[in-house]
């Protein structure tokens, strides 16, 4: 998996279109990828395309119950609920 050691590296440096571009290239030879699929939704979340993340995150779910996708997912859902009614009382 030594492209997607790259790819980490690249999210890690905040090279996020070339990671994608990695990224689309691999689950492309690898559609099976539960790893790729979650790193891809990571990389969306970072450019905040906050659908494109959690459509990744529920595909490598999707792969692989157990994956790191799924806390992802539920972070991405409470953050996107999230409401403060103190706020619109002033």
């Amino acid at each position: 998996m030594k492209c997607l050691d790259e790819v980490k590296q690249l999210l890690r440096e905040d090279n996020t279109e070339q990671a994608l571009i990695l990224l689309d290239q691999y689950i492309e030879a690898n559609p099976t990828s539960d790893e790729a699929f979650y790193l891809r939704g990571n990389a969306y979340r970072k450019l905040e395309d906050t659908q494109k993340a959690i459509n990744n995150y529920l595909l490598a779910v999707e792969l692989n119950p157990e994956s790191p996708a799924l806390p992802a997912y539920k972070m991405m859902i409470k953050i996107l609920n999230f409401y403060n009614p103190d706020m619109f009382n002033h």
